[in-house]
């Protein structure tokens, strides 16, 4: 089996990496494999600035191809937040539940109609030697009133999927990986560059 990096240390990203990445025949590992006191300061203003950054910062530092991800929530009804700040939308302790629990307390009073909102994501594959790529995807949706489900991590627990009249958290891991954001950047990634995935060892 193939290994392939993801520069996060996030362990939810990283179980939606490896139901996207496994058929294809990759073990997927995390900076908490290969370099675990590696901490990438999110700097940029936009997804992409933050992909790129941390992508390029870890494929130099271990000298292969790393596959990075920036991702977040935008609500319509307040003008996009928390967006780049999604992980530590409550303080730096990037706690979910505090995360979610700050979300919803915004949008008290607001009504279904006004509550849209959609996860995006943006890939950036860096490799020595190459020029880095991008590769962006999103998922259309709206905000609950309350959680509903068990599954995921981060906002799944209030993010509605219209299509499938659930949230994010009551999917299946093939259910969300067939809907997602950051499943759709993929499939992007795999489209456009077609032989990068099946060439790193």
């Amino acid at each position: 089996m193939k290994r392939i990096v993801i520069a996060t240390q996030n362990k939810g990203k990283a179980k939606d990496f490896e139901t996207l990445l496994a058929p294809l025949g990759y073990e997927v590992l995390t900076l908490l494999d290969v370099a675990a006191d590696m901490d990438v300061e999110e700097t940029g203003v936009t997804f992409e600035e933050n992909a790129i950054l941390k992508a390029e910062a870890v494929s130099k530092a271990l000298g292969i191809p790393v596959i990075s991800d920036d991702s977040g929530l935008e609500i319509d009804a307040l003008n996009g937040e928390p967006g780049v700040y999604s992980a530590r939308y409550a303080g730096a302790a990037k706690s979910d539940d505090a995360n979610i629990d700050k979300a919803l307390e915004k949008l008290s009073g607001v009504p279904d109609s006004e509550r849209t909102a959609r996860f995006r994501c943006v890939l950036a594959v860096a490799a020595p030697g190459q020029k880095t790529e991008t590769f962006s995807g999103s998922c259309e949706g709206a905000i609950l009133h309350e959680r509903r489900g068990d599954n995921g991590f981060g906002y799944d627990p209030i993010f509605y999927v219209p299509d499938l009249d659930k949230a994010m958290a009551e999917l299946q891991p093939h259910e969300k990986a067939a809907i997602s954001h950051r499943g759709n950047a993929l499939r992007q990634l795999k489209e456009s560059m077609p032989d990068w995935l099946n060439e790193q060892k």
